[in-house]
Formats: C-alpha cells, structure tokens, sequence
C-alpha cells in the first residue's frame, strides 16, 4: 500500500504523499556561482562562497554544490586577476578592447554621420554606404559632413528622383552656408549627400546628410562658417558670394532658343551684382582692406551697368552684342585683394570648388 502521510496534505511539518520535507536552497550560493560565471568581482564571489558553506551546514540547506562551485571559479579569476595586474597583460588586453570599441564605433552607416565631421567611405559605389570611418580632418578623407535635414510631409516613398531634387537644392544651400569661403575649397570638391532609400524609408529613415565631397581623398577641413569667420569676413563674403552661385547658373539653352530664360537670369545676376555693391558700401572695413574693398565696389558699379543692358536686350542678336561686355566687366578676382587683406583665402579657385 502507498505510504500515507502523518497528516492532512498542506499542514505545517507534513508533505504529501511520503515525500521528505524539502530544503531552501541558499542564496549566497546562487550568488557566488553567478559572481563565478561572470567573472564579476571574483572577491565577491569568494566571500559569497565561503559564507553560504557555514550557513548551509548551520541551516541545512541545498546549495553546497553550488557554493562549491562559485568558490572555485571565484578563486581562479583572483588569481587570474592578480597574475594579469602583474605581468601588464590585463592592461593589454584592456588596451586592445578599448582600440576595438572604437574601430567598431568609427565604421558606420552614412546616417550617423554629423556636422562637421570628416570621413572616409569605403563602400566604393555600392548601392548602401555602410563602411564609414570618422577621422581625423587634417588627415586625407573622402568628405566633410555640412549638415543634414528630415525630408517631411512626404506620407510615401517618392521615389529616388524626387528626393534628388529636394536634397540638391538643399544640400547647395547647406554647403554654401557652411564653406563660405569658397575659394577655399579644393578644385575637384563639390556638393553631395546620402540619402533615404526604398528600404530604409520602409523603416522610418527620412534624414538626407548634406556632404562635400571630392573625386579624390583631400586632406584639412573646408569649414568657413559664421562660427570660424569674423564679423567682416562673414559680411564680406555674404555680400559676394550670391555673384558666384547665380553666375554658375547659367542656363543652358542659348539666347536663340530662349531668350527670356537667359534674360532673367542676366537680371538675377545684375541683382547679385547690385546686392554685393550695396554691402560692401554699408560696412566699415578694418585696416588696409578699406581701400581694396572700395575698388571692388566701383568694379561691380561698372559691372552692375553691363549686366543691366545685357537683361533687357530687346532680342537675341542684341543679347550676344552685350554678352562679351557684361562678363569682361565683371571683375574675375571679385576682390582677392581685399579678400586676403580680411584674412581670407586671396587666390581664386583654379576650378568651380562648390559646382555640384
């Protein structure tokens, strides 16, 4: 017949069906084999160790085992602990962990990117730049970060496209407001940027990062923006860089195919031209650039009057006669003088450094 118990199953003292009373399995115990695994303070995982053998013992509980073991792993991460402080081979290995976070942390996706930084992208024209590398910008580098911006109110994907388009026109804008001295920008670097693809765009990604970026590594950061610059300089160059941006676009059909196109875009360049007179006039200039800048102010007096005339020919044979005229009275240097006299770079670009 089955064993019965001395009582009713569940009172104090008494366990069903003949079963011996079950024993608490000791927390120290638990905790120094966990300390043991883990290597975690192995002098914590000793101590836990031997105490939880004497209250065992004291107590009855399970758990010696456990005890034992913790004990044991404890001891020899001690040890190893020890040995390694006094040979220097923690301190190595400690080294190579730290130098492995960090080359872990400096490849990355495009999208981590940040203003300001220089990187290197090794994804050599693959369709996702994932093998980024943030270094140093007195190294050689692939490009500099000028800014970013979330494309929004686009509730689907709009197609590569249409992002292009937005993030042209935008990034243009960001690079030149972040190197506004131009004329510092190398020949071969020009505007870029990553942006969204199909496939992050289904996992929310909606950040276009805005780049300059060359055909070639170029070494030293492009950064000229109203944080590196002075007051003057930043006046100067707001007032004459509009003459560059308006004057590399010009349109590509000829007068004879569309003569209103190129006249507006004579009349923008004449209020280019008239903006940076205005500006360079209402500005008190420090030192010996006073002179050079007045000289570039009759210059663009000049220039203002030809590209007037060049805005409102009356038809194609006349914008042609005035076009030769507009162009050789717009001053080529627009300043170098009174640029290097303001500390800025005086030696013009020997191509167009910010042409996308």
């Amino acid at each position: 017949m089955p064993y019965a118990p001395y009582g009713p199953p569940g009172m104090p003292g008494t366990t069903p069906y003949g079963q011996p009373p079950r024993r608490t399995t000791n927390g120290l115990a638990i905790g120094s084999l966990v300390s043991g695994i883990v290597c975690c303070l192995p002098p914590l995982g000793l101590i836990l160790g031997l105490v939880a053998l004497r209250q065992i013992r004291r107590k009855d509980q399970s758990g010696r085992g456990l005890a034992i073991a913790g004990t044991v792993l404890s001891a020899l991460s001690c040890l190893l602990l020890v040995l390694g402080l006094a040979t220097g081979g923690f301190s190595s290995a400690w080294s190579e962990f730290e130098k492995g976070v960090e080359e872990a942390s400096r490849s990355q996706s495009a999208y981590d990117l940040r203003e300001g930084q220089c990187f290197t992208d090794g994804s050599q024209g693959e369709e996702y730049a994932t093998d980024i590398e943030v270094v140093d910008c007195a190294r050689p580098h692939d490009g500099e970060v000028s800014g970013g911006f979330e494309l929004t109110g686009i509730a689907k994907w709009p197609g590569d496209t249409a992002i292009e388009g937005i993030a042209e026109q935008r990034c243009e804008e960001a690079n030149l407001a972040y190197a506004m001295d131009t004329w510092a920008i190398p020949r071969d670097v020009g505007t870029s940027y990553y942006q969204p693809s199909r496939e992050s765009w289904r996992l929310g990604d909606r950040m276009v990062t805005c780049v300059l970026a060359g055909d070639k590594p170029f070494s030293g950061s492009v950064r000229s923006d109203a944080s590196r610059l002075t007051a003057d300089q930043e006046h100067f160059l707001r007032s004459v860089n509009p003459i560059e941006t308006v004057g590399r676009q010009e349109p590509e059909e000829d007068p004879d195919e569309d003569l209103e196109v190129n006249r507006r875009w004579a009349g923008e360049l004449m209020a280019a031209i008239d903006g940076a007179r205005a500006g360079v006039r209402e500005h008190d200039w420090p030192g010996t650039s006073e002179a050079p800048v007045a000289a570039l102010g009759k210059e663009l007096d000049t220039a203002s009057k030809r590209w007037g005339a060049l805005a409102h020919a009356a038809d194609a044979d006349a914008y042609w006669a005035a076009y030769d005229a507009a162009w050789e009275a717009l001053p080529e240097d627009l300043g170098a003088e009174a640029r290097a006299a303001l500390g800025l770079t005086g030696t013009p670009p020997a191509g167009e450094g910010t042409e996308a």
